[in-house]
């Protein structure tokens, strides 16, 4: 699908979020890559064989709380 040079990142990869958008529709939170992934905001992920990857977002390490 990627016609880019060097080829994007399959959607198999683990490095598969560097691919480049084709779409992006910020207003409803999601933007289709070019291996085919749908990437949502929140980090989750649609891949083409209709997987689903759950939000992965690193937590910043000023609002980690530990419990005493």
């Amino acid at each position: 699908m990627c016609q880019h040079q060097p080829v994007c990142p399959t959607a198999d990869s683990a490095d598969r979020e560097a691919a480049r958008p084709v779409v992006s529709r910020p207003e409803q939170g999601w933007s289709l890559l070019c291996n085919g992934v749908v990437l949502f905001e929140d980090t989750g992920e649609l891949l083409p064989d209709g997987q689903i990857i759950g939000p992965h977002r690193a937590l910043r390490g000023d609002r980690v709380t530990a419990a005493a």
